[in-house]
């Protein structure tokens, strides 16, 4: 474990678990690549004793990347703690997003590990055992997540937060039209409608399963292997709807089925 790596990633773990903000990582410890960044994630989940239980991934469409200032897609870690099933409460508390992210999950059924040529989308596919629908309710432990440029939030997890998982319907999600695939988001408040949105899978790259490809192949070249029973959250299907303590969101993806949260302070 390199010694700045390990103190970065004390920094952020300590600024996670506290709900605690950093207007940037010192200078003597900064990562100043994307390489540098994934090894400040990698320390990050040995420190907090968490298992790497899923990757998700962060700006997947131009929209995205332009808020927070990156050219491209970024990975992020799921640690084990962050990941609930559907209907569970969740805090909004030290959390400076405040949004909700309809998206798709994708578990694998078997390893993707490290290899010289790239993974094709349909090699990718055929490790995955089932999709179901996500919500991730994002967050940053940089006070200005938007201009703390990519290698700081790449070490931050590509701003990982709680993870709300559905569960599996038994739709033939071989067969679907991921790019078409309508996704709707709903946030309500007191039982009223405070917000709704229609998305679909071209948000995510222009299809999520590229996205996916994207992620194991970015994983790939870090020497990562992605692993069974691993899940992938591929990036949201529309901009994020906006949340607030007491508000509940649902993501509702038709055949694949529905997940929701509930926020609290």
């Amino acid at each position: 474990m390199h010694a700045t790596s390990e103190q970065a990633a004390t920094l952020i773990w300590e600024a996670l678990r506290q709900g605690t903000a950093l207007a940037a990582l010192p200078a003597d410890c900064r990562p100043g690549t994307r390489e540098q960044g994934y090894a400040v994630q990698a320390c990050l989940a040995g420190l907090a004793g968490l298992d790497t239980v899923g990757w998700k991934i962060a700006a997947t469409s131009l929209v995205g990347q332009r808020h927070i200032g990156v050219a491209g897609p970024l990975a992020g870690r799921i640690l084990s703690g962050f990941v609930h099933g559907d209907g569970a409460v969740v805090s909004l508390e030290g959390n400076r997003m405040r949004v909700a992210e309809p998206e798709f999950g994708f578990f694998f059924g078997r390893d993707l590990p490290p290899r010289p040529d790239p993974y094709p989308v349909a090699v990718v596919l055929d490790a995955v055992q089932r999709v179901v629908p996500v919500i991730e309710a994002p967050n940053s432990r940089f006070a200005d997540f938007a201009h703390a440029g990519e290698a700081q939030l790449i070490a931050d997890l590509a701003c990982a937060g709680h993870f709300l998982v559905g569960g599996e319907t038994g739709a033939r999600w071989r067969e679907l039209d991921f790019p078409d695939h309508p996704v709707r988001g709903l946030v309500t408040h007191g039982g009223a409608t405070v917000a709704q949105r229609d998305g679909t899978g071209a948000a995510v790259l222009g299809d999520p399963r590229v996205a996916l490809a994207w992620l194991v192949n970015e994983l790939s070249s870090l020497g990562i292997t992605l692993r069974a029973g691993q899940f992938a959250s591929t990036g949201t299907c529309m901009p994020p709807l906006e949340v607030q303590a007491g508000d509940t969101a649902l993501a509702d993806f038709g055949a694949l089925g529905q997940v929701s949260v509930r926020f609290c302070r």
